[in-house]
């Protein structure tokens, strides 16, 4: 004990003049998504991803309660900074400040100061008063109010013109405005209870029970509370889980390859999390708790959800039957709307996990039941014979996370009532102080089927596909940082555009430099190569012949933080494909400025951009107003630019304002179908007001 005082003494006081803990800085949101998310791609569910991140921002880690497993669902820490807490704490018992974090071994500044948005030193005795007075006196109570629109004039909006034999053209049922409302009032693990309403674009304000629109098109609701006696959570409404490697419970939070080559080819095991995200589909709807039994915990759950779909009738039996889901969310023309809560999803699902007392050893089971009103039959195509078929679904897992050493290692195998199964086995390592390593191994039979799974895959879904995944980051001194990884798949059956088994291979080098604080400058280059369908050859024998797809991007970014108020970034980006003798290319170069005071901030972009055609397209992260998620594609020749201002009316109400405007100069029109544009530009503002009542 001796010992711990003279280190807290000379770590902790220059700090204790001022106070005991830092204040909780705010997350640079920016930093945070472009490290961690995956490579920009058009199929990934990024807002959902985003809204489950936040969650963890919002909801920080008690870093004296933390097993390994918890603290690695930061993304953070590497398993030796993982293992030298937990001996810390094991020697000198929990920590007493925040500040303390400074006298663990291998914890430097800049990862103690990236970890303090997402950590704290537990309950500070709120819990003493009752609940309904602790949700009385809550800070964390807010209105959002958000509405977006896009100012030119899409051709669903226009009114409808009548064809030659009589039929009258779809449109559009409502107006063009996007309009996104959400209550919130929590307190970290303690409770969190709230309501989000969303309207799209395009789709009515309406007051209808038959297609569930109560005024808006989606409401979400939850009710959870945290650590009630041995009850761990308690909720009721819109939730998500995760649990294991995401091969049975991983909805809506998945990292994969990315800038960060080392800690993200793992998944954790979050448990049950309040769904706030104004997405249609991929969360539970019902009621579900976990409860705590010492070194043990069990989580159940039960969920009777809508889904958007169409039905059709077969005509052997006049039986309905589910011939396609709608995950799109949107219901703007009659079509559109004739999905809405078509059908009903039932599931129950269970988990039983186990965590030994040195929090170094954690293993569990899952299994969810899942049950449709009707049979889901699809229309027979060659490369989904192997999908699934029928009325209901059964999938259960076998997981495991073992920090020995300088080494996590971490797996789950899940079996199929098809008898298909999956399988990940890894580990991520630090090999040295300069050296952190990751291996993957991943295999997903071609009739596996799971569907709230997440687990690293290249496809969207992990189903029909083998590979192997290897990460690395070096950092030979304070000011270099090298990640690198190299991931070979294979596809064993046919799949969507590839009707054939095939083979590729990804790969990403990144090289970063930072001389000081506020510079930072670093070069990226990634190459894939994977099979595609070719255009139909004309032949009836051969119809479709595969040929691998190579692309090339690459990214040069300098960052300058010049003054307190002012921020400025440069980046160049390209993009190269190949597809036979034919090569693309496409090219964007982006300016970013910020500037802010105490009340106020501006955040404004330049980008010129020439991409040949679509399999060339450049994504680059936009700032937007708080807690929404931009991240647009861009092909073709023009100038996009925006501004974003940021002000506080009052201590309770801050508004936000952004302005956004693309315009092309090689063509006349944007976009197709009923979202045409007849315009060479589009604009797009966005206004968002929250309010706190307290």
């Amino acid at each position: 004990m001796k010992a711990r005082f003279g280190l807290l003494l000379a770590t902790l006081l220059p700090f204790w003049v001022f106070s005991q803990n830092p204040p909780r800085p705010p997350i640079d949101m920016e930093t945070f998504i472009e490290r961690l998310f995956p490579i920009q791609e058009e199929d990934i569910d990024y807002e959902a991803i985003y809204e489950v991140l936040f969650q963890l921002y919002l909801n920080p880690i008690d870093i004296n309660r933390a097993d390994a497993e918890v603290l690695q669902a930061t993304y953070l820490l590497n398993p030796t900074q993982v293992s030298e807490l937990i001996a810390y704490r094991r020697r000198f018992g929990p920590l007493l400040s925040l500040y303390e974090l400074q006298a663990v071994p291998d914890f430097d500044l800049p990862t103690i100061e990236r970890l303090l948005p997402f950590v704290s030193l537990g309950d500070s005795g709120l819990k003493s008063k009752p609940f309904w007075q602790r949700v009385k006196e809550e800070e964390q109570a807010y209105f959002l109010l958000r509405h977006q629109r896009t100012w030119e004039k899409r051709r669903g909006f226009s009114p409808a013109d009548t064809s030659s034999t009589g039929t009258v053209s779809s449109r559009y049922l409502g107006d063009p405005n996007t309009v996104y409302l959400r209550f919130r009032i929590q307190h970290a693990r303690d409770f969190s209870m709230g309501i989000t309403l969303d309207k799209d674009a395009g789709e009515q304000f309406a007051w209808d029970g038959k297609t569930a629109r109560y005024g808006f098109n989606f409401l979400s609701f939850h009710f959870t509370r945290y650590y009630v006696g041995r009850w761990k959570t308690l909720t009721a409404g819109d939730y998500q889980a995760s649990f294991g490697q995401g091969l049975v419970f991983g909805a809506g939070y998945t990292l994969g390859k990315g800038a960060e080559t080392v800690p993200t080819v793992r998944r954790s095991s979050i448990g049950i999390l309040p769904y706030t995200a104004a997405m249609e589909f991929g969360f539970f709807r019902g009621i579900a708790a976990t409860r705590q039994f010492k070194n043990w915990q069990a989580s159940l759950l039960a969920s009777h959800a809508p889904r958007d779909g169409r039905a059709a009738v077969a005509s052997e039996d006049e039986r309905e039957s589910i011939s396609s889901f709608n995950q799109s969310g949107l219901h703007r023309t009659p079509s559109e709307l004739a999905t809405k809560n078509q059908i009903r999803e039932s599931s129950l699902g269970a988990n039983l996990q186990y965590a030994h007392p040195s929090g170094r050893f954690q293993t569990g089971i899952n299994s969810l039941y899942t049950h449709f009103d009707r049979p889901w039959i699809r229309s027979p195509e060659v490369y989904n014979q192997f999908e699934f078929a029928g009325q209901s679904n059964l999938v259960s897992s076998l997981y495991f996370n073992y920090n020995w050493k300088n080494f996590l290692l971490f797996g789950e195998s899940a079996l199929a009532k098809s008898g298909g199964s999956g399988t990940v086995l890894g580990f991520v390592s630090s090999l040295g102080k300069q050296v952190d390593f990751s291996l993957l191994w991943r295999k997903y039979d071609r009739d596996f089927h799971s569907f709230y799974a997440s687990g690293f895959a290249e496809n969207t879904r992990p189903i029909n596909e083998q590979g192997v995944y290897m990460g690395v980051q070096v950092v030979p001194d304070k000011r270099w940082k090298i990640n690198a990884y190299y991931d070979f798949f294979k596809f064993p059956w046919l799949g969507y555009r590839v009707y054939a088994p095939s083979a590729g291979y990804e790969w990403l080098a990144r090289l970063s430099y930072q001389p000081r604080r506020t510079l930072v400058a670093f070069v990226q280059v990634r190459q894939e190569e994977k099979d595609r369908n070719l255009s139909d050859s004309g032949e009836p024998a051969l119809p479709y012949l595969v040929h691998p797809v190579k692309k090339l991007n690459g990214l040069l970014s300098l960052e300058n933080q010049l003054s307190r108020n002012l921020f400025i970034r440069s980046r160049i980006l390209i993009s190269r494909v190949e597809i036979l003798e034919r090569t693309s290319h496409g090219f964007m170069m982006l300016q970013d400025v910020q500037y802010g005071q105490e009340k106020w901030r501006l955040t404004g972009r330049v980008a010129l951009f020439d991409a040949e055609d679509y399999d060339n397209r450049l994504y680059a992260f936009e700032n937007n107003v708080l807690w929404t998620f931009s991240l647009p594609a861009f092909y073709g020749q023009g100038m996009r630019y925006y501004l974003l201002g940021q002000y506080q009316i009052t201590p309770k109400l801050t508004a936000y304002l952004r302005f956004a405007r693309t315009a092309y100069t090689d063509r006349e029109s944007i976009s197709s179908g009923l979202q045409t544009i007849e315009l060479p530009h589009q604009t797009d503002t966005a206004l968002m007001l929250r309010y706190f009542l307290r």
